[in-house]
């Protein structure tokens, strides 16, 4: 009966870790101890976080225990990349606790995870970039990166492989690749190179529209003579119309779903979503996702929320949460242009 209660009232089940032996006997409906029996009688959600060694990972049985369990509806997180026990270092390792955290959060918020975009390639840009007015001084914007990190670690943990280019300082989510930049021409460079094999790509990073035409060899100092009486900028280049030209020659797949992100602030000449459908329509990308911004808005916070734009005039408002439920259902909105009658691109759809 213990077992019985707990998994009848339980809003969420954690398995941390789940090792290779767990993964098996849930797998095969075992119900010989306390965990496993708890495991059957629950009808919540329920997470494991795997952990064992590289080898163990990798092994065939093991990875058809995870493919039955993601097929009888249970979460199971990628593991984690570093160092495990003894000498060995590889894909195993426990996620960090707040990378667990992150998905209990979510599914207990009412977010999902199914494993539906298992051999996509995604590419995700978070942060601010800094653009260099001399070694030590910087032009930048207050994007913290969270937005890009969190659609990062949702997409892993919903099958994908995943590139992230970012400038933020923040923890690399498990199963993530992180290629990191600074300046927006490093960021557009790195961008269009992960592109080129992408099937999604998602660029929620706040790009420096404007980047210093000269750049000081040496510390600008007071009283030297060598302040500046002003700074001279430059545009930076857009790169999601770079990603949309890319993807109308080429360069870029054309089936390719490209996301952009519209961080604005209302002002005499339209409402945020006003700019917002403006901007979609100038770009010419499949999706844009809205938000007003400004300080103590958005920029830092770990919740988000605004209109999800789609080319072909939908328009979804999602209330505010935190940003991982904004990237499930940024996730959820890529996948359903997938599912879209076969025979029309992405790039068909935004000509």
């Amino acid at each position: 009966d213990v077992y019985k209660r707990q998994g009848q009232r339980a809003d969420l089940v954690v398995v941390a870790p789940a090792t290779a032996d767990l993964l098996a006997r849930a797998a095969s409906g075992r119900a010989d101890d306390l965990l496993t029996s708890t495991l059957l009688t629950a009808r919540c959600p329920v997470l494991l976080a795997p952990a064992m060694h590289t080898e163990m990972w990798e092994h065939p049985a093991t990875r058809r225990n995870v493919d039955t369990l993601r097929g009888d509806g249970i979460h199971v997180m990628p593991p984690a990349w570093g160092r495990l026990t003894g000498a060995d270092t590889g894909a195993g390792r426990l996620p960090e606790p707040a990378d667990i955290a992150r998905l209990a959060r979510l599914l207990l918020d009412g977010g999902s995870l199914p494993w539906d975009l298992a051999g996509k390639n995604v590419v995700v840009t978070s942060g601010g970039t800094r653009e260099e007015i001399d070694p030590v001084r910087f032009l930048g914007n207050r994007s913290s990166g969270k937005q890009g990190h969190a659609i990062a670690a949702v997409a892993a943990a919903r099958g994908a492989r995943v590139t992230l280019v970012t400038s933020s300082d923040l923890p690399t989510p498990p199963a993530v690749e992180a290629v990191h930049i600074e300046s927006a021409l490093e960021m557009r460079e790195r961008t269009l190179r992960a592109a080129a094999h992408a099937d999604v790509v998602i660029k929620a990073a706040a790009v420096a529209d404007f980047r210093p035409a000269d750049v000081a060899d040496s510390k600008l100092k007071k009283d030297s003579g060598s302040e500046p009486t002003g700074i001279r900028l430059v545009r930076n280049p857009d790169i999601l119309a770079d990603l949309v030209a890319a993807r109308g020659s080429g360069d870029v797949p054309a089936d390719c779903v490209l996301v952009g992100f519209a961080a604005e602030t209302g002002d005499s000449s339209g409402t945020v979503l006003e700019h917002g459908r403006a901007k979609l329509a100038r770009k010419g990308c499949d999706l844009l996702v809205v938000n007003e911004v400004g300080r103590g808005t958005t920029f830092g916070e770990d919740v988000n929320g605004g209109w999800i734009l789609d080319s072909s005039g939908g328009e979804v408002l999602v209330d505010r949460a935190s940003k991982d439920v904004l990237a499930g259902r940024i996730l959820d909105a890529v996948a359903a242009m997938w599912s879209r009658p076969s025979g029309v691109s992405a790039a068909d759809r935004t000509d």
